[in-house]
């Protein structure tokens, strides 16, 4: 794009999403800054290679003190509204998200997903079901690759579908996916949102580009929806929608598409990803038997309510990315008996009282690591017995004495990771190692 030939840009954040950025608007000619507020050893050696492909490097907050880029593009993991880029947008700075740049640089048309939960899940779905439709597709964003990183192998796809957060959204300006899902909304991300009401706000920001011919697959009852696409509602609830659940069946109206149980994805949460990404499917003519063969084949993405091993009649499962109070809530109730609980981790402003209710009566136990552990212990007293732990490590080994045959040991942490772990796929790694590391034996119980 001519667009971009020698302007000076600035890529604030280094992370994979910025480095993404960074690697296309080089490969179009501009003249990159990298910016970055850590000073890490492994961000320095980072540095030293872009520095060898020609872009200029900041790190270190107080680095940064030019103000005269023609355009600086965000990673979606730093708050606009503070900072270097509250300066340059004062300055008069545009600013663009790594979303919108990887949209605009797109060869084929996109799918996207959105929600609180279930994100990941859904997106790998619809791919799925596109592939199974003999289909080119792609599947990018949060799970995984971005989208400005995928953007140039795009030509001759007939899809990209784009998992996206509230972060990304926060900074589209053209974005416009010819189908957008919209799948849920709980409380999360309290420590960068001042309220729900902008975290909502965000999240429907997906559909307010959409205009006649492009599709709204929304979750029902979500409110405050903008655009012009035709709206197709989804819920697992007894409330009528376009596609509900009925009795274990996935339903459009009146008709049974397909049992829940033929598929190993388990619970009304999943439930409703299944029923988004029919909805997706049947907006983009797909055929039936490509969706049932999908959902069939499909399995959960590691994390997410997998099960990491079963041990005399005691399940060990893996929820790591539940990273908010409704996706621990939800991985709960979708337990099959009484629930040994490993939770906690790092601060996202959730009063987890309200989780009471929920858990009460179904978590036997509850072992509680990291920065959360003892306030999550003073708000659950009288309903979760509980216990903190120092490490993952501690908490599998004591969750394994108390556990008994036809439990279920639930890593569920309802809290982001960054206190203890990298990401939430290093603790549910750490949680996986230590769940394989115990010794076989006999039932005790």
């Amino acid at each position: 794009m001519e667009k971009w030939k020698d302007k000076e840009v600035v890529v604030l954040g280094m992370g994979r999403s910025g480095q993404a950025a960074a690697e296309w608007l080089l490969g179009q000619g501009a003249k990159v800054t990298m910016f970055d507020e850590t000073l890490s050893t492994t961000l320095q050696r980072t540095a030293r290679r872009w520095e060898e492909r020609g872009a200029t490097v900041l790190l270190g907050s107080d680095r940064m003190k030019r103000t005269n880029f023609a355009y600086g593009i965000i990673s979606p993991g730093i708050d606009p509204r503070k900072g270097v880029i509250r300066d340059l947008v004062e300055a008069g700075v545009p600013m663009m998200g790594e979303l919108e740049l990887g949209a605009q640089a797109c060869l084929c048309p996109i799918v996207a997903v959105t929600g609180t939960n279930g994100k990941s899940t859904t997106t790998e779905l619809i791919a799925a079901v596109f592939a199974a439709a003999g289909k080119q597709v792609m599947a990018c964003g949060n799970l995984g690759r971005p989208l400005t990183e995928v953007a140039p192998l795009t030509r001759g796809l007939d899809r990209v579908v784009v998992e996206v957060s509230s972060f990304q959204l926060e900074s589209v300006q053209t974005f416009r996916p010819k189908v957008g899902v919209y799948l849920n909304f709980t409380p999360d991300h309290l420590d960068r949102y001042p309220s729900l009401t902008e975290y909502r706000a965000a999240k429907a920001r997906i559909f307010e580009n959409q205009g006649e011919g492009d599709t709204a697959v929304v979750q029902l009852g979500l409110a405050g929806i903008l655009g012009k696409a035709k709206r197709v509602t989804f819920t697992s609830g007894p409330e009528e929608a376009d596609y509900t659940l009925r009795n274990g069946a996935l339903c459009r109206g009146g008709e049974i598409l397909m049992r829940q149980d033929e598929t190993q994805l388990r619970g009304p949460h999943n439930a409703e990803n299944l029923l988004a990404a029919w909805a997706v499917a049947e907006a983009e003519g797909l055929p039936p038997a490509a969706v049932r063969k999908a959902f069939s084949k499909y399995r959960a993405l590691p994390h997410r309510c997998e099960v990491v091993r079963v041990r005399a009649g005691v399940t060990w499962v893996n929820d790591s990315k539940a990273t908010n109070l409704d996706a621990m809530e939800r991985a709960v109730a979708g337990m099959e008996g009484s629930v040994i609980l490993i939770a906690g981790g790092k601060d996202k402003g959730f009063d987890f009282s309200e989780s009471r209710t929920a858990l009460a009566g179904k978590v036997r136990g509850a072992f509680l690591v990291g920065e959360m552990a003892e306030r999550i212990e003073k708000a659950w007293i009288g309903a979760v017995p509980c216990r903190r732990v120092p490490s993952m490590e501690a908490a599998v080994k004591r969750a394994a004495e108390m556990a008994v045959r036809g439990e279920t040991v639930l890593l569920s942490p309802g809290c982001s990771s960054y206190d203890m772990f990298e990401n939430f796929e290093d603790r549910g790694e750490k949680y996986r190692q230590s769940v394989i590391a115990l010794p076989e034996e006999e039932d005790r119980k």
